[in-house]
């Protein structure tokens, strides 16, 4: 009897010691389960060999089904930090990366292997929500992230990071609020998909000082929407005295502008490939 069973259950307790290990998850548990095994295998009375075994292989089959349902479920939820008070947490299932806390993200720089937390799941991320307290977006935070489409930045956030979005080649809208005051080089490098950029106050946009040509996402985008409504008659306030570089440029819906009293300066390209503008 004990000869016939042993093997069998030698195998069986090993390869299911394999996938908790493998698994990294209820190996300690599962321990116990084992020992026990090996115990009853190798010194347990003949007699009552066979009922041991039944009883050991419904509770090993248990505790795997539940191993099993705990992998499943951490394996869909990441989180870390990325910031000295800044947190992440992603949701492979739903593809929503959540960054919260206060104060700045960390900068990143792939190129020196330096990636982001969330590198090896940036093709999962769909949506990225910048939590109210978080004060800037990283130096290639989202770099690569090609199945992003859509991201949420709180008015918490004053400066968005060299190449932040860039390869972000699925986005196809973004909202900046007016507290951002600079957006790093190359920003929206690649955004391709991008048809509409939305903003709330004209004379904040006029103030943003943009590092590039493709810092502003409105060079794919083409498309400026103001609280909701496509720009084409451009009114420059009286409250502005200078248009930053690059403020308006490959805004296609624009065809007129009107430029304030009070505007002593215009900035480099701040009117470039305006393609529709008949109008100044």
């Amino acid at each position: 009897m004990v000869k016939m069973y042993a093997p069998f259950s030698y195998a069986y307790f090993e390869a299911i010691e394999i996938f908790c290990v493998a698994t990294n998850v209820g190996a300690t548990h599962f321990s116990c389960v084992a020992s026990a095994a090996h115990f009853f295998i190798s010194g347990g009375k003949p007699k009552t060999m066979k009922k041991t075994l039944l009883i050991l292989t419904a509770v090993v089959t248990i505790l795997v089904f539940c191993i099993g349902l705990t992998v499943t479920t951490s394996a869909a939820t990441y989180n870390g930090t990325c910031g000295a008070n800044v947190t992440w947490n992603l949701n492979t299932t739903t593809g929503k990366l959540v960054i919260s806390g206060k104060g700045d993200m960390n900068n990143y720089y792939p190129g020196a292997s330096i990636y982001q937390p969330w590198h090896s799941y940036r093709t999962l991320i769909t949506n990225v929500t910048i939590q109210n307290g978080v004060t800037s977006i990283g130096k290639e935070a989202f770099w690569t992230c090609t199945s992003l489409t859509s991201i949420t930045i709180s008015d918490s956030v004053t400066s968005i990071g060299d190449y932040a979005f860039s390869g972000c080649t699925s986005l196809t809208s973004v909202t900046i609020p007016d507290s951002v005051t600079s957006i790093g080089k190359e920003a929206f490098w690649t955004c391709t998909s991008l048809t509409s950029v939305h903003i709330s106050d004209i004379a904040k946009w006029c103030e943003i000082k943009f590092s590039s040509y493709y810092s502003n996402p409105l060079v794919y985008a083409e498309n400026l929407y103001l609280n909701g409504v496509l720009v084409t008659n451009l009114v420059i306030p009286d409250s502005v005295t200078s248009i930053g570089d690059c403020a308006f440029s490959g805004c296609t819906s624009l065809t007129s502008v009107t430029i304030g009293n009070c505007v002593t300066s215009i900035g480099v390209g701040a009117f470039d490939y305006c393609a529709s503008l008949t109008s100044v």
